[in-house]
């Protein structure tokens, strides 16, 4: 399976992005938990050099708390701040601005000295399409600032968002980067849904996911679908459609519509909190 998706306003809001970094304290980066690496822009890293770096995984009451657990190590390593939250439930959202500060403290230092007090710090939220930045921008001021949807692609253009007196945010477009270097990233980003479904082949990746299940979660599958994990994945595929009565005309099983039961599925979490990636396969 070979994935590629990048729409031409991406790479308008990478130069905006360029242009616009001068203007700000700190950068505050999207992350799906249950894929910290793979939805990780590698760009940003070099348009994030020299600010304050607050990373955020979202959704992680869909991941795997043991391996989350693991990634907010892994990032407080390297020197990053780190908070798990869910924008939609609004759970970890509270100490947001408290961390934002402590993050920035050498700069309110360097300001006081010069004078300057109340002045809000100025950070740009970052991340890649569908992380949930939209549904974290509106949880986080409080109120609906900026279009929300499960469709990547939503947010097109920036906005400043005055979110108290203390922050003022900067939203960017989600930028996916030009060409996946390694396949794997890109099918990881397909289950969880970054990349839209109508241009990939859903059979295929179900059955890479099956795979994946099967090795790394075991009795899942069995459990919710009340299939047998010894086949392979295409059997197991059958079965799903059979339990869940996918069938077209003349009894033939429809893989595809099975294919999307088994995916939505993971991504509303219905298959339990699963991680795709761990920080020792970087």
């Amino acid at each position: 399976m070979n994935i590629q998706w990048y729409p031409g306003h991406m790479t308008k809001a990478v130069r905006m992005m360029q242009e616009d970094i001068k203007l700000i304290d700190i950068v505050i980066e999207l992350l799906d938990a249950r894929v910290p690496s793979s939805s990780k822009n590698p760009d940003i890293d070099t348009l994030a050099k020299n600010k304050f770096r607050l990373i955020l995984l979202n959704k992680a009451d869909l991941a795997d708390p043991e391996v989350t657990k693991k990634w907010t190590e892994y990032y407080q390593a390297k020197g990053i701040s780190v908070l798990n939250i869910n924008a939609r439930s609004g759970a970890g959202m509270k100490s947001i601005t408290e961390t934002i500060r402590e993050t920035c403290k050498e700069k309110i230092e360097r300001d006081r000295k010069r004078g300057i007090l109340n002045r809000p710090l100025r950070a740009m939220i970052v991340g890649i399409p569908n992380v949930g930045k939209s549904t974290f921008i509106n949880s986080y001021a409080g109120k609906a600032c900026t279009k929300t949807g499960n469709k990547p692609g939503v947010t097109k253009g920036k906005q400043w968002i005055h979110v108290n007196k203390q922050v003022e945010l900067l939203d960017t477009p989600g930028i996916l980067w030009p060409k996946f270097e390694d396949q794997e990233v890109g099918i990881r980003l397909a289950y969880i849904g970054s990349i839209k479904d109508d241009i990939l082949n859903v059979q295929e990746l179900a059955l890479l996911f099956i795979s994946f299940m099967v090795k790394r979660y075991p009795q899942v599958l069995q459990g919710q679908y009340e299939v047998d994990e010894s086949l392979e994945p295409y059997q197991i595929l059958q079965q799903i459609a059979e339990n869940r009565h996918c069938l077209l005309k003349g009894e033939q099983y429809d893989l595809d519509k099975a294919a999307m039961i088994l995916l939505e599925n993971y991504r509303n979490g219905k298959l339990g909190r699963i991680s795709l990636e761990l920080p020792d396969e970087e």
